[in-house]
């Protein structure tokens, strides 16, 4: 696998971006440790635009940072972010806004991408490993991965949406220019 020049440029500047907005564009949720994130709308959309390698990356490198401003690292969740940024970049092979198309067909494709990305993500692998890592109780992981994957889907359904729809619109369709 290599990856091109723009794609690594992607990434460092995706995981700086997504460590600003988890950082400091969440909205506490009233879940202990668990906010609401337009970080992961971020994700979502850069995933997309770079594939799943780069979506993998950004989330794992932005999340890692992230916690890492707050004093350690919680590797669960880490993880999880990296699976969301894949399994979402995914959804690149369907979609393909470079051509300037972001339909209804496409934007069905890229929320059933992303929400499935949120349930298994959050609603399983991040408590299942919490509880693995760190031994927590598994009425509070379940709870927090519950909400942090329900708040991720809404905004990526939302922002995530909106700016892959504003970035296809940006782009000009193939074939509509011709020569006089």
């Amino acid at each position: 696998m290599k990856l091109s020049t723009r794609t690594i440029v992607a990434i460092g500047i995706g995981a700086a971006v997504f460590l600003v907005l988890n950082r400091f564009v969440a909205i506490p949720s009233g879940i202990p440790n668990t906010t609401i994130n337009t970080a992961y709308a971020f994700l979502a959309f850069m995933a997309v635009l770079f594939g799943p390698i780069a979506g993998a990356l950004i989330g794992f490198i932005g999340h890692a940072l992230t916690d890492a401003t707050y004093g350690s690292v919680w590797w669960s969740w880490v993880i999880v972010s990296a699976v969301v940024g894949f399994v979402i970049g995914l959804a690149a092979r369907k979609i393909n806004v470079e051509d300037g198309e972001f339909n209804k067909k496409e934007i069905l494709t890229f929320n059933l991408y992303q929400i499935v990305a949120n349930l298994i993500g959050w609603g399983l692998i991040a408590p299942v490993l919490d509880i693995l890592i760190y031994a927590e109780p598994s009425n509070k992981v379940f709870t927090q991965g519950i909400t942090a994957g329900i708040a991720n889907i809404v905004t990526i359904a939302i922002l995530g949406t909106a700016f892959l729809a504003i970035y296809a619109r940006s782009r000009v369709k193939p074939g509509s220019l011709r020569k006089e």
